[in-house]
């Protein structure tokens, strides 16, 4: 019980640290640290062998899609098309009411997503587009907030079979599962968090009406010393048809061909490279800058996965995955608590993720539980907690938005953390009665 205690508490400490502004690549190994002296294990040994070990493994097992993907995001920022897509959409969405705004930014961000793209070539592609939008209609800038995380946190990240998203790639790395396992269940998902959030986004745009809230009264950009600056104005941009062809040629092979997310992502930036070249100023910059901006996400979840390898060898980590496994009723129950705990331990979708396969997926492999329900529901279970007040994404994606937690954290939590624990109970049903 007292290593239960100490996990609890190392928890507590990695959130407080995370909130106060620090790297989570100095917190892992302080709290790491923290777990090792409390639970009296070898520290330069437990480095060396557990942390070393977890973090040297995520880095092995998924640099290559982290850089790839980052290469292929910056390819369609530097370029424009995520941006032409962007407007593209817009026009065909409609823009002529304050909920169809905010549903048309959600569609976008969701779409945007789903073909790949990081959410943070998302952001800077849609804000410049949202800012003028919010304060022709007078949306108050915080409601940005809850449609562009259910467009690119909820059902794109961890629910939609295919979506090309680093959740939907490691169970198949653990499970020998595909991208479109468990579709099922991930439809039912998807179709359940859409609604709760387009009845969140209604709620909260009358409220904002009732209280009188427009982008003027409220804290927006404009009262920012730092501006939202468009980089696009006057940049000449590919057209839509070029613009879509890379995301929907990284579909078709990642799901109709099943190619190797790898290969798939080596040849997306290829095809980008060729089809938007005259588009991109510096090309070696983009291409400099898209395979360094790789590096820190995934040593920030390398560090977390750190932190978890550490947990995972305490005898407290023994006993949750003890009362996990013989939690009564389906096993997937106890599959979707377990990583959703760590997902919300972490403060990471991918680190819970790649904790909970890495210690949990032989386990529930060797009882017999159906793979593709695993994968989905793992994957789906990863999307929850993560999203607490010292996720990284949440934070950065505040900051880039003018926003602080006291302004907008609320609707990151329901959209984001509520709505996907709301939508996994039909998801669960799905998955224990028909897999």
């Amino acid at each position: 019980m007292w290593s239960l205690i100490t996990i609890i508490v190392s928890l507590i400490i990695l959130i407080i640290l995370a909130l106060r502004g620090f790297s989570i690549i100095i917190i892992a190994p302080v709290v790491s640290l923290f777990v090792m002296v409390c639970n009296q294990m070898p520290i330069l040994e437990t480095y060396q062998t557990e942390y070393m070990g977890g973090f040297v493994n995520y880095v092995k097992n998924y640099y290559l899609i982290f850089l790839f993907a980052a290469m292929f995001g910056k390819l369609m920022d530097d370029s424009g098309a995520a941006r032409k897509i962007a407007e593209a959409l817009l026009r065909i969405l409609g823009k002529n009411s304050k909920m169809k705004v905010l549903v048309s930014i959600m569609l976008i961000c969701a779409f945007l997503t789903y073909g790949g793209i990081s959410l943070f070539v998302v952001i800077f592609a849609v804000l410049p587009i949202a800012k003028p939008l919010f304060k022709e209609l007078e949306i108050p800038w915080h409601l940005f907030i809850p449609a562009f995380f259910t467009g690119i946190g909820t059902f794109t990240m961890t629910m939609l079979p295919g979506t090309p998203s680093i959740q939907n790639i490691i169970p198949t790395k653990y499970l020998g599962t595909t991208v479109t396992s468990g579709a099922a269940i991930g439809l039912v998902a998807t179709v359940f968090v859409i609604a709760i959030n387009l009845w969140y986004m209604k709620f909260v745009l009358k409220r904002s009406e009732k209280r009188q809230e427009t982008y003027l009264n409220m804290k927006n950009p404009d009262h920012s010393e730092e501006q939202i600056v468009d980089i696009y104005v006057d940049k000449k941009l590919p057209s839509i048809i070029l613009s879509v062809l890379p995301p929907i040629l990284l579909l078709f092979l990642l799901n109709i061909i099943k190619l190797e997310i790898v290969y798939t992502l080596m040849i997306a930036v290829v095809t980008s490279v060729v089809l938007f070249w005259k588009y991109i100023e510096v090309k070696r910059d983009t291409l400099n800058l898209g395979a360094t901006s790789a590096v820190l996400p995934i040593i920030n979840t390398s560090a977390d996965v750190g932190y978890g390898a550490v947990i995972a060898a305490t005898t407290g980590f023994a006993f949750f995955t003890d009362v996990m496994t013989n939690i009564p009723g389906s096993p997937l129950i106890s599959l979707f608590i377990a990583t959703t705990a760590l997902a919300g331990i972490t403060g990471s979708s991918s680190g819970g993720l790649a904790i909970a396969m890495e210690a949990l997926s032989k386990v529930y492999l060797d009882m017999g539980v159906n793979p593709d329900a695993i994968h989905r529901i793992a994957a789906i279970a990863s999307g929850g907690l993560d999203s607490l007040p010292h996720n990284g994404a949440v934070i950065t994606i505040l900051v880039v938005s003018k926003l602080t937690h006291k302004d907008a954290y609320k609707h990151v939590f329901a959209t984001s953390v509520i709505a996907p624990l709301l939508a996994s109970i039909p998801a669960l049903l799905v998955a224990i009665l028909f897999y």
